[in-house]
């Protein structure tokens, strides 16, 4: 290895600095090659592997170079890699991937630092600062339902992970829309209520009873009908009458969402469409106004003919406004996959109008997080047996009582205060509804099923908080102060099953990162499970309590949970101490 020693100040994220490690090493093996970016990936032989040299054998050797193949250029990037306390040994295999082999001590070292400094050491680093995050969105004056669930949970995962990796995050609840059925719910309160002044909670009553028979007419009357749709039209155009009827609707909902929001522990900021006209590279066609875009056969409707604006005018000024007065330069929507083409289309008119760089991995940028249909039994969607979809404060409700039952049965209610056993309840059917919906990859569907998502075997919220639980008992059991022993313990990792846990909590820092590169929960949720697949297997091999090793191993046990409870909080699951 090179002489030069490296800057051993570390970021949590043992991926990254063996990056800058190789970053060093490719520009002293191949100066004339300085785009060059190291690929750093976990390794099968080693803990990591460098995977540059079959990439740049195929630039190079053409050009009269003095290596003999991808092998050689492999061992000229370890000769060239500068010297590091992090380093333990460095090999090639195959046709030139090089293997590094941590050093054991580094890793000790840094686990201790984090049990001193805290987890947010660990936060990854992002190159963007600040992002808006935009979902839930549910229709106001109708319930949420199981189809919120799923933009809920994964679009409050995506803000936890960015806010943990110190970005500043806009969570976006734009709450839609100005569609027909507000004009046919204004006109069926004036209708009811001429004075709208005394419109309460009270003269509406169920809101959803009132959305049926409202629509009922919409559906029998074409009077009313038209009615509606110009409604919609004086509620765009700022009508202050019908605005205030609006707001009086919106009011009521709000409570409505506000009971599941606090419920899933999710925080949100409400945003209605900006009232505001941003026509840049909008034409006429056949009296509505639309934008035009290259590899779509339909345009994208702006204006219609009656001068009503639709999702694309409303979701195109709202990225005017994010873009240039909240200053985002990471906006991302999280919806069901079937809005695709939409976001398709909507993006490329914001590219034609020159808010946005032809690149869509440079910032400013904009991503959709498509997910995929929560299904039943039968596999198609989730619905209640009068075929009705599925109202999400009865999942929420269900969820928790038979977390409840499933405690109760074993004894619980006896050994624990009425309080305990409900907190308790709640964290894990929360948890088990939440986990269940991020632990597969979000485009595509999942099934819906309690028995599966409370098991306490498998990869569940269940089987991961009791895990928690129990390593939070085998510290407690030991007696020790575990805060007093972070300050004067060592942390030794000389047994391979304790290496093994030590590298995969070293793994959290680039696991985050990737996550949120990805827009991918799934890729922690994994983490997760290996990680208390690893303790398992340490705990199973390696005696904690009055063994030799038991500071370090507490230790251990101390940055498991840490980590266990980092992962917890940025999937919105709270964690449980005792189970």
């Amino acid at each position: 290895m090179a002489t030069v020693v490296a800057s051993e100040a570390f970021t949590g994220n043992p991926r990254r600095q063996l990056a800058k490690l190789f970053s060093v090493s490719l520009k002293l093996t191949v100066p004339d090659e300085p785009d060059v970016e190291p690929l750093v990936e976990p390794g099968k032989f080693g803990d990591y592997q460098c995977n540059n040299a079959m990439g740049l054998w195929s630039i190079i050797k053409g050009k009269g170079t003095e290596f003999r193949g991808p092998p050689a250029v492999g061992q000229a990037l370890i000769s060239s890699l500068p010297t590091s306390e992090m380093v333990e040994s460095c090999s090639i295999a195959g046709p030139g991937f090089v293997n590094v082999v941590l050093s054991a001590k580094w890793m000790a070292k840094s686990i201790e630092n984090m049990l001193i400094n805290g987890i947010d050491t660990w936060a990854p680093t992002l190159s963007v600062k600040r992002a808006v995050v935009d979902f839930s969105s549910p229709n106001i004056a109708k319930e949420m339902h199981v189809g919120h669930l799923r933009s809920t949970i994964i679009g409050d995962t995506i803000a936890r992970m960015l806010e943990y990796s110190n970005v500043e995050v806009l969570r976006r609840n734009h709450v839609g829309d100005w569609g027909t059925q507000f004009g046919m719910l204004i006109e069926y309160l004036f209708e009811q209520c001429p004075d709208t002044d005394s419109v309460t909670e009270t003269a509406i009553g169920d809101l959803q009873v009132f959305y049926r028979k409202a629509k009922l007419k919409f559906d029998l009357d074409q009077e009313f009908k038209e009615k509606a749709h110009q409604a919609v039209v004086r509620l765009q155009g700022g009508d202050p009458v019908y605005h205030e009827a609006w707001a009086k609707i919106c009011e009521i909902s709000r409570n409505e969402f506000a009971k599941v929001y606090q419920s899933l522990r999710v925080e949100l900021e409400e945003k209605t469409e900006w009232e505001r006209e941003t026509w840049m590279v909008v034409e006429e066609s056949e009296g509505a106004r639309v934008i035009f875009i290259d590899g779509f056969s339909i345009p994208l409707i702006v204006v219609k003919s009656d001068g009503g604006f639709n999702y694309a005018s409303t979701d195109l000024t709202a990225l005017w406004y994010r873009l240039n007065e909240e200053k985002a330069e990471w906006i991302i929507y999280v919806t069901d996959i079937g809005q695709q083409q939409h976001f398709n289309m909507f993006f490329k008119a914001a590219r034609k109008a020159g808010w946005l760089p032809d690149n869509d991995q440079t910032y400013p940028r904009v991503s959709h997080v498509g997910f995929g249909l929560v299904l039943g039994a039968d596999n198609k969607r989730f619905r209640t047996r009068a075929t009705e979809v599925v109202r999400l404060a009865d999942l929420l409700d269900e969820a928790k009582t038979r977390s409840k039952d499933a405690l109760i049965e074993r004894g619980k209610d006896k050994e624990w205060t009425l309080e305990e056993l409900d907190q308790t309840a709640e964290a894990v059917g929360y948890g088990a509804l939440k986990y269940a919906d991020l632990k597969g990859n979000r485009s595509t569907g999942y099934t819906f099923s309690f028995d599966q998502m409370l098991s306490d075997k498998g990869d569940t919220a269940v089987y991961l908080l009791y895990a928690h639980a129990r390593i939070c008992s085998i510290i407690k059991k030991s007696g020790k102060d575990i805060d007093e022993l972070k300050k004067t313990g060592k942390i030794t990792l000389d047994h391979a099953a304790e290496r093994a846990l030590g590298l995969h909590l070293l793994q959290f820092a680039e696991t985050v990162e990737e996550a949120c590169t990805t827009l991918l929960p799934n890729v922690l949720c994994k983490y997760l499970y290996y990680l208390s697949e690893e303790f398992t297997k340490f705990y199973s091999n390696c005696q904690v309590n009055g063994s030799e090793e038991e500071t370090s191993r507490l230790l251990l046990c101390e940055a498991t949970a840490i980590v266990m409870r980092q992962c917890f909080h940025l999937l919105g699951i709270t964690p449980v101490y005792k189970l």
